[in-house]
């Protein structure tokens, strides 16, 4: 059996906001969605509290004050930037390594036999050390074992092998039905309907009833919990088939030019998006909507798509699309909530072929965006960006509560006094 471990960090945005702010451990943290509108991370002593995931802000304010619940707003530059550093150092323990989500990623971990916890606890001290970041690791010959194996890590000591048969067994009647990587509610109930109410149940059931009553998905998911691998690592990120950008404003938008800085502005970073993966673009989709929780205001929701003649990166061209766009969807006298921006039809950017009328992006072209990616990487997003996404944006994101970007912006380095 081939061993897999989860290495999971704990309660990471949480984590990350009490890297630079020592004064917050121990203490009840949150973190909320965009527009500071619920919660979304705890740390363990908010969930020791009761704080509920999910908890509207607006409806949990004197409850946070009372149990001194430090309110912190998304904070995602911080997050992504303190996510790539775990992940390279994880690079460094082993060449087999799946990054499966801000927080979590699966390494391989075939080859070293008796030392393999020694290993991961190495993992572990290497990258409280060189982070600030705790993690948690589970291994099993499977990813849903090794997923059951981090939950209890994190009840314990921080790693939790489950190679053998005993040991699966032992942990699996430790855990509930919906402690299963994929099954959650809706799930749960649809298991119940064939006796099953626990994750031994489901790994002794009979593959084919699960099958029929159940889909394939938990068929699989019995399969490894058998210790039977149906999911290999993904050590290959695929070619993405479309990229997205798309915000709630922080207030309602009446002017059709905030709306064409919101459009232009998400445009230019889904592009940037793009031109890291090396793709280019032919079609582009563009869609408003109004607040659908303000039922005594007007609603519409409305998208439409330009396709362009020739595949692009360039920034300028997509911004001019999303532009003309907005002039088929615009209508006045309406207070758009949300706005996007989807890129489709995604192919290599080093193979776009020209049409009879049309060239690929010349040269110059390419030139001029890597410069302004690069100035961008070095000196924060949206350093330099086209005048069309304007400056002062008052339909921004809500986040009163956001703490500095200490690793990505040089206006918001830490200070020491």
């Amino acid at each position: 059996m081939r061993p897999v471990a989860l290495v999971d960090c704990n309660n990471f945005y949480a984590s990350c906001e009490r890297l630079f702010q020592p004064r917050l451990r121990g203490k009840p943290v949150v973190v909320l969605s965009n527009n500071d509108g619920c919660v979304i991370a705890r740390s363990n002593e908010a969930k020791a509290i009761g704080i509920a995931m999910g908890a509207p802000w607006h409806l949990s304010k004197e409850t946070f004050k009372r149990h001194g619940v430090i309110v912190r707003s998304s904070n995602y530059t911080l997050y992504g930037d303190i996510s790539r550093r775990v992940m390279r150092i994880l690079s460094t323990f082993t060449p087999h390594l799946e990054i499966y989500s801000i927080d979590e990623a699966f390494l391989g971990l075939e080859g070293f036999g008796d030392r393999i916890e020694g290993h991961a606890r190495d993992i572990r001290r290497t990258v409280l050390q060189w982070t600030g970041i705790p993690v948690s690791i589970g291994i099993a010959p499977t990813k849903t074992l090794a997923k059951a194996a981090n939950r209890l890590a994190k009840r314990g000591n921080g790693v939790s092998l489950l190679m053998t048969t005993d040991a699966q067994s032992e942990a699996l009647a430790q855990l509930k039905l919906t402690d299963l990587w994929g099954v959650a509610g809706r799930m749960e109930k649809r298991l119940a309907a064939i006796d099953i109410t626990s994750p031994l149940q489901l790994r002794d059931a009979d593959v084919h009833v699960l099958r029929q009553h159940a889909g394939v998905v938990i068929e699989r998911m019995a399969l490894e919990l058998r210790g039977i691998s149906c999911a290999g690592l993904l050590e290959l990120v695929p070619q993405a088939k479309s990229i997205m950008c798309s915000r709630s404003f922080g207030r309602a938008v009446t002017a059709r030019r905030e709306l064409e800085e919101a459009l232009s502005t998400y445009a230019e970073r889904a592009a940037a998006k793009m031109r890291r993966q090396d793709l280019a673009t032919s079609t582009i989709q563009v869609f408003v909507t109004t607040n659908p929780f303000k039922a005594q205001e007007t609603q519409y929701t409305a998208s439409t798509t330009i396709t362009l003649p020739v595949a692009t990166a360039n920034s300028t061209k997509l911004v001019k699309a999303a532009t003309t766009a907005l002039a088929r969807l615009w209508r006045d006298g309406v207070r758009y909530k949300k706005a996007g921006v989807v890129l489709l039809d995604l192919v290599d950017a080093r193979t776009v072929q020209a049409d009879l009328w049309t060239s690929p992006d010349l040269p110059r072209s390419l030139r001029l965006m890597q410069a302004m990616d690069k100035l961008n990487a070095v000196y924060g997003r949206e350093t330099l960006s086209l005048a069309s996404s304007g400056r002062k944006v008052a339909w921004a994101l809500r986040a009163e509560k956001r703490s500095l970007r200490y690793t990505t912006d040089w206006n918001e380095l830490l200070r020491v006094a």
